[in-house]
């Protein structure tokens, strides 16, 4: 068996007027994260850690923010294309655990729909996906609520 593991890391600025979309979910909040697609980070680093568990580049390689196409792209669409570039290199899946990192909102009364949401996007179950969320204790822009970063692991296995 050949096991490949993959990191990945995002992390936007809150704005004002703008949709919040975390894991795929949307907040009742009247602020959202900066960014060309829905900017939703957690998603982000998950797709990097996919894309840099099978050798591939990063997500602006493959959906670069000067594309319009892109424009306000729903990162749910751009996870599963990312889950058949993969599978096109034999891979599967194993399991991924990731974590979000905000002041606010708070996210842990959405994280078992972020988890049903990412597994219908990975093809994984919700038991094979970790997802924890905690705060930067005030340090940093994200301890002031400025913005919103997630880190993601993934393991990966040859078909």
């Amino acid at each position: 068996m050949k096991l490949r593991i993959g990191h990945g890391y995002d992390i936007h600025r809150l704005v004002a007027g703008r949709r919040l979309v975390l894991g795929g979910v949307t907040f009742a909040t009247d602020y959202g994260l900066e960014g060309h697609s829905d900017a939703d980070c957690l998603t982000h680093a998950i797709c990097d850690a996919l894309l840099g568990a099978a050798g591939l580049p990063d997500i602006g390689h493959f959906f670069p923010n000067t594309d319009p196409a892109y424009k306000n792209a729903d990162s749910q669409v751009l996870l599963k294309r990312v889950c058949t570039e993969i599978a096109k290199l034999g891979f599967d899946i194993v399991n991924l655990d990731a974590t979000l990192i905000a002041e606010k909102p708070k996210i842990a009364p959405q994280l078992a729909e972020m988890k049903a949401v990412l597994a219908r996007s990975t093809g994984l179950v919700a038991e094979e996906i970790g997802l924890k969320a905690t705060t930067n204790e005030g340090v940093d822009d994200i301890g002031r609520g400025l913005a919103i970063a997630a880190h993601a692991v993934v393991l990966l296995q040859r078909s």
